[in-house]
């Protein structure tokens, strides 16, 4: 029940409205099917002895009204007999058919939409929320995670309700025939089962448990081991590695093994049990000084039944067992989406625009599970349209002060403004949409150079004018229709492996002019790039217009010779401030990096 209510979690209303209508139709189905094998009985009593037709009152009136439709004789109505009972046994797998489609439809489709969702919640999560998170956990929860609970949580439940329905009408026309001698049955097959799962269902928990941490694991050391392929050719590292993915890879294929194993386990007990109580039924029914053909119909009755109902049980505890096995799974999935926080997206298409100044007041930060204070006290006045320089020694805190520009952490203390405004969460999506932000480690799709420039605009909406046009100030183009065979159209490979360090940089320096920004932001953005390129490149970015409010991050020094406020940061704290010829006669620490 616990994992049940999980389930429904990861439902959408309208979902579970489907869920509903799908119930509906198992009943139907279930019902159909009954009836299919309660017109054995009838049939077969008919075929054994055929004046049942003229002591049955059913069976004679049924008998009376076919004879006004030509049917004269015991031979032709049993032909009709028999071509209902055919009739009811194809309509009811018809019907079957149709329920397990839509069930198997209903059931994949959930694959799409809890993945979408995940995707959707993962991404929409402040920035600060992936510092503590392993990019291939969250690529394992969509991928495998979402597919094990469809397989092992919300199909058995699908498989759970359908058989459910089955058993009960079944079972309701055994008790409704021979209440005692279904009772028996019912007693001695259900305890069997329930006697099983007790004895495996603390099993099932604890293997499910080493499967999940072993999918973690296994994932985790793919995601590594592609994403540093170089340095494991150079360093010999290969075995090493593929040990690291055998171990948990090994015991995530034993668990599923096991388990799959432990929901099989009772069928032969059960159809041992079944034939077996099959011949007790045979004896005590001729025990009852019955004659063979007066028992015959019974007999069919429960074989056809049983032909059934042993599926049905088994595929109940199969769906029981397996929705053990996928219960931690389901605790860590549920966590995750409960405990997510809701974007507000009312201020996407929004920009807000820079006219004054960006100011930090006062502001101070500490990185989550972490002891250290990464800014301390930062005051800082950026007015609008001009260039500064953010410089420093690793670890001063330099991409922090930008991480918090962007919006993408919120101070602990103090605040962030611009032209007053503070940015919180109702206005920092739309001063995102005013921002252009060159990473130093820029992130390419393995994709063309033009949807790598336009990364995330669909095909139809890219302006190829804009492309060639953030192409030159970014000093690419020339490379891309000169060097290339496919020009703007190349494939750059997985994370841009067919382009060089400064290649790459160009490229990401281009996708964020794309969209003609009014503040630009460059962490480490030309550290890739040669002196005269680099020179080249900010020439550009400067004579894009006045309105350009250009923010930069380098250990290289030349890079901010022509900024209007250079801030030398260390520790945590900004030590000096103004231009390039200023700090160089007044900060012995600034004077000590220009050499």
């Amino acid at each position: 029940m616990k994992n049940l209510n999980k389930l429904i979690i990861l439902l959408t209303p309208k979902e579970m409205k489907l869920s509903f209508l799908l119930l509906f139709l198992m009943i139907i189905t279930a019902l159909l099917e009954t009836f299919g094998v309660a017109s054995i009985m009838p049939f077969i009593a008919v075929l054994t002895n055929p004046d049942f037709i003229e002591t049955n009152y059913l069976l004679k009136n049924f008998y009376g009204q076919a004879k006004k439709y030509g049917i004269i004789g015991q031979k032709d109505f049993l032909i009709l007999l028999g071509g209902l009972v055919l009739f009811l046994l194809v309509s009811s797998l018809s019907i079957k058919a149709l329920t397990t489609y839509l069930l198997l439809h209903f059931v994949r489709m959930r694959e799409y939409s809890i993945g979408k969702r995940l995707v959707e919640s993962y991404l929409q999560q402040p920035y600060s929320w992936f510092l503590n998170r392993n990019s291939s956990d969250l690529g394992k929860s969509i991928l495998s995670e979402v597919a094990t609970i469809i397989d092992n949580g919300l199909a058995p439940v699908m498989n759970l309700l359908a058989q459910s329905a089955v058993a009960i009408a079944l079972l309701s026309l055994l008790i409704f025939i021979d209440m005692k001698i279904a009772i028996i049955v019912g007693v001695v097959i259900i305890s069997a089962y329930i006697i099983i799962h007790r004895l495996t269902r603390n099993f099932m928990t604890r293997i499910g448990q080493e499967r999940l941490k072993a999918n973690e694991a296994r994932f985790k050391s793919v995601s590594e081991a592609f994403g540093a392929v170089k340095e494991i050719k150079i360093g010999g590292l290969e075995k090493p590695y593929v040990n690291r993915f055998t171990t948990p890879s090994k015991i995530y294929a034993k668990s599923i093994a096991a388990s799959r194993v432990v929901a099989e386990l009772p069928r032969l007990a059960i159809e041992a049990i079944s034939f077996g109580g099959l011949l007790i039924l045979i004896l005590f029914l001729m025990h009852k000084n019955e004659t063979f053909i007066d028992i015959l119909p019974i007999i069919a009755l429960y074989a056809f039944a049983g032909y059934r109902l042993l599926p049905a049980l088994q595929q109940i505890y199969h769906s029981i067992s397996i929705l053990r096995f996928v219960g931690p799974t389901l605790d860590a999935m549920t966590n995750d989406l409960l405990s997510l926080e809701i974007y507000n997206k009312n201020n996407d298409k929004k920009k807000l625009t820079l006219n004054e100044n960006i100011i930090l007041d006062n502001v101070s930060y500490h990185y989550p599970q972490t002891s250290r204070t990464a800014l301390q006290n930062i005051n800082i006045n950026i007015p609008a349209r001009s260039i500064v320089g953010f410089v420093g020694p690793t670890g001063s805190g330099k991409t922090t002060i930008i991480d918090l520009i962007l919006g993408l952490l919120k101070p602990q203390k103090g605040s962030v403004r611009v032209d007053g405004r503070l940015i919180d969460n109702k206005s920092v999506r739309s001063w995102q949409n005013s921002i252009g932000y060159v990473p130093q480690n820029i992130y390419l799709a393995d994709d063309s150079i033009t949807a790598n420039i336009a990364l995330g605009i669909k095909q139809k909406d890219i302006s190829h004018q804009a492309i060639i046009e953030a192409a030159k100030i970014a000093n690419i183009h020339d490379f891309v229709v000169n060097e290339l065979p496919e020009k703007y159209q190349t494939n750059v490979g997985e994370r841009g492996v067919r382009l060089s360090g400064g290649q790459r940089q160009r490229i990401g320096i281009a996708r964020a002019i794309y969209n003609k920004p009014k503040v630009l932001i460059l962490d480490e953005a030309t550290s890739a790039l040669d002196n005269l390129t680099e020179s080249e490149v900010m020439k550009a970015i400067r004579n894009l217009g006045k309105d350009l409010t250009i923010i930069l991050i380098t250990h290289r020094l030349s890079t901010v010779k022509d900024c209007d406020t250079i801030f030398l940061l260390e520790k945590g704290k900004i030590t000096a401030q103004g231009n390039f010829n200023k700090l160089i006669l007044k900060s012995k620490k600034f004077k000590e990096m220009s050499k």
